[in-house]
């Protein structure tokens, strides 16, 4: 699926920039961190509420992610995601793509990877593959997936910023050539800085004519930096970009681009938005939403000085600045706290609390729905009977078994709203 820019200017339909969030997938892949498969839809369910064009929500060929990955594509179908696009990530191999369709049979689109370095065919495949058989596994993969009713194939080239730009281009020739519909570019180490990627990224945009997706990572701190450059040098090559991004930077090793930061760079640095502009309706007060729960669910503090969500962000000590921005508040903020969904109090109760988790009971479980029939919209049903609850309770209970830790309000209200999906996305189905 391509999307067209609308954007005009004179007769020139002008590219633009699309977010695929990549965090349940690269951000999942992180050391010592992980999500859940509730925590895991609810990402999902923030990043289609802020706008996000696509999310890589898991791995079709992986056991344990099948059901999850069939439930998240039913709320698809149910219209409970609204406008998200969900696709999955492969190798690319014919074989991938058998097993993905076959555990994940509703699936639609589809992101295919391969390595392309000399570094990666010499030091990983260690002379058991060369170039012309990276090519060949890619485009029969592609041809596979087309086969069987994927609508979207996008490809990957895996460690692309060490790969020399000839072969590059050869290697997304073919994939446009077979029916791909996307180039992703990966600085899988970080390697690429901004003006080395943007010369990259536009010189395929012009040979190869698909769009080009940035997918970049933080190991020399220059991950939003190079991935803005990149979708520049796709955008001036005539092509649509596409950036990939996760929540709160988290991401392997360093991190990828965090996806608020890229947001606020695309939207409000200096002459960018003009020209190189945001597609769809990227919802920005959404922001500290998602970011919190991230942080929640990962286990990760957001740093102090995180742009737009860390605590730091609208925090003045100086004198000069406390006395200028009490003034004019865009003497010293590029953007408002508001703008970012910031500003409601946290309120921390300082007397009894009742936690729900995986020994809870029914009277204490039926206290929290007390509390949260006060805060819910009107379209969302709480349990009412005490068969009901106990239904709820039970699914709660096994949610927080998966997590270890007690659930929010959001996940709770999702459990009450769809408990047909939430049991799906608990269920595991391990080999005897």
């Amino acid at each position: 699926m391509v999307p067209k820019a609308i954007t005009k200017r004179g007769d020139t339909i002008l590219p633009k920039i699309y977010l695929i969030d990549v965090t349940n997938r690269d951000g999942v892949q992180t050391a010592r961190l992980g999500l859940s498969k509730l925590e895991k839809t609810m990402i999902n369910v923030y990043l289609d509420e802020m706008g996000v064009f696509q999310s890589e929500f898991g791995f079709p060929t992986t056991r344990h992610e099948q059901y999850y990955l069939q439930a998240n594509l039913e709320m698809v179908q149910q219209g409970i995601l609204k406008n998200i696009i969900l696709s999955g990530w492969i190798r690319g191999i014919v074989e991938d793509v058998e097993l993905a369709i076959k555990r994940v049979p509703g699936i639609k689109h589809l992101n295919l990877s391969q390595s392309t370095s000399n570094q990666m065919i010499d030091g990983k495949f260690q002379g058991r593959k060369t170039r012309d058989d990276i090519i060949g596994e890619m485009t029969a993969a592609v041809d596979a997936a087309l086969s069987h009713g994927i609508q979207s194939v996008g490809v990957n080239a895996e460690d692309a910023s060490r790969t020399d730009v000839d072969f590059l281009v050869k290697y997304g020739q073919a994939a446009k050539t077979h029916g791909a519909v996307r180039l992703r570019y990966c600085d899988t180490l970080g390697y690429d800085n901004p003006f080395s990627i943007y010369e990259t990224a536009r010189t395929l945009a012009q040979q190869v004519q698909l769009p080009i997706e940035i997918h970049c990572h933080g190991d020399l701190g220059m991950a939003v930096a190079t991935s803005i450059a990149g979708a520049k040098g796709a955008i001036d090559g005539g092509q649509d970009a596409y950036i990939n991004t996760t929540v709160n930077g988290i991401g392997e090793r360093a991190g990828n681009a965090d996806l608020v930061s890229v947001i606020l760079a695309i939207t409000k640095s200096k002459d960018f938005g003009k020209k190189y502009q945001l597609a769809g309706d990227v919802k920005l007060d959404t922001a500290w939403k998602i970011a919190q729960f991230s942080s929640y669910a990962f286990g990760v503090e957001i740093p102090i000085n995180q742009p737009g969500v860390g605590k730091n962000c609208f925090a003045h000590a100086s004198g000069i600045h406390a006395d200028g921005v009490l003034k004019d508040p865009q003497n010293y903020e590029l953007y408002s706290y508001e703008e970012l969904g910031r500003g409601e109090p946290v309120l921390v109760e300082t007397g009894r609390e009742i936690c729900t988790g995986q020994y809870s009971g029914i009277s204490g479980f039926r206290h929290v729905v007390d509390v949260l029939s006060n805060k819910i919209p009107e379209d969302i049903t709480l349990p009412e009977s005490k068969e009901e609850a106990n239904k709820i309770l039970e699914l709660v209970r096994y949610a927080n078994v998966e997590t270890h830790k007690p659930l929010v309000e959001d996940e709770l209200m999702f459990i009450c709203q769809y408990p047909d999906i939430v049991r799906k996305l608990l269920t595991m189905a391990p080999l005897a």
